[in-house]
């Protein structure tokens, strides 16, 4: 732990770019700040403006004519729709950031055993269109980024947001290196589900016990597969007071899922990457300190690396 006291965990944040969003929207923008100031005030982080991705490297994952088409502003009015915000410069380069933040942190996870990102976790995005507020799936990006970067072959994702990571789903779909794990709500968005390697689908008002006895039973699947990199898509919108969750969690049963996930994830010795996830809580305090713990907690059992 001394090498922790010389080198503090790095995070990467996006909030630096303005997102413009109508009155009333849903999507809790103010989150991110919230959350890196919460952060900043524990004292134990260093933070970085995450760079802006390139299109090349979002390319890895995404069709190139939409890829264009979205920065651009050239997307139809359905597709924006689709994904939930509407079209702007800010938009674009907070996207570009979003992805960014995620390579950043995979990148560092490769040089100290674990990065954190204040934001992606966009696993609704597919290959060639956005949804339910992701424009392009920084995991995705990322793991093909370290694929042909790092020469990384084996990759995992956890994806414990109540929302099925539907987008990570279909585009590894096939691919024997990579082994997808979705936790999610069984009757939530995405109401049309893909296949993950392993889906676990739970009914509305699942509480702690039977959640982390289900994630219990699944998580050695992750450590057996033996994975080079780890993802970790933190969504708290698995807890009871989420407007769109719909399961019943606890704070302390949120924080028993994370320390289950980062404790195996340091035990595999795989370096582990992690993303935001939704949090729909009402106040937004809520979710800004649970998704704190998360980040806390990884500082706790990784170290600085």
């Amino acid at each position: 732990m001394g090498n922790s006291e010389a080198v503090r965990p790095l995070l990467f944040f996006t909030d630096q770019i303005e997102l413009p969003l109508p009155p009333g929207h849903r999507f809790p923008i103010r989150k991110y700040q919230k959350l890196r100031e919460k952060l900043a005030g524990a004292g134990v982080f260093d933070f970085e403006p995450a760079p802006l991705a390139s299109p090349a490297e979002v390319e890895r994952a995404h069709d190139p004519q939409y890829v264009r088409a979205f920065l651009t502003g050239e997307l139809p009015a359905a597709a924006l729709r689709r994904i939930g915000f509407p079209w702007s410069e800010g938009l674009v380069r907070r996207t570009l950031a979003s992805v960014g933040g995620t390579l950043a942190a995979s990148r560092t996870a490769l040089e100290r055993g674990w990065g954190g990102t204040l934001a992606g976790g966009t696993h609704h995005a597919f290959r060639s269109e956005g949804s339910g507020f992701c424009v392009f799936n920084d995991i995705a990006v990322a793991i093909l980024t370290l694929r042909a970067e790092a020469g990384i072959e084996k990759t995992a994702v956890i994806d414990l947001d109540v929302h099925q990571g539907d987008g990570t789903a279909l585009i590894f779909a096939g691919d024997p290196d990579v082994l997808t794990l979705s936790v999610h709500g069984e009757h939530n968005f995405p109401f049309r589900k893909q296949t993950s390697r392993i889906d676990v689908e739970l009914p509305d008002r699942t509480g702690d016990e039977c959640y982390l006895e289900r994630l219990r039973r699944v998580l050695p699947s992750i450590w057996e597969f033996g994975p080079q990199v780890i993802f970790y898509q933190s969504g708290v919108d698995a807890l009871g007071t989420d407007k769109l969750g719909r399961l019943a969690l606890t704070p302390e049963g949120l924080a028993e899922r994370d320390r289950m996930v980062l404790e195996g994830c340091f035990r595999c010795g795989a370096p582990t990457v992690i993303t935001l996830g939704g949090g729909y809580s009402d106040p937004i305090e809520i979710t800004v300190e649970a998704h704190a713990q998360t980040y806390l907690l990884a500082s706790e059992i990784f170290g600085s690396g």
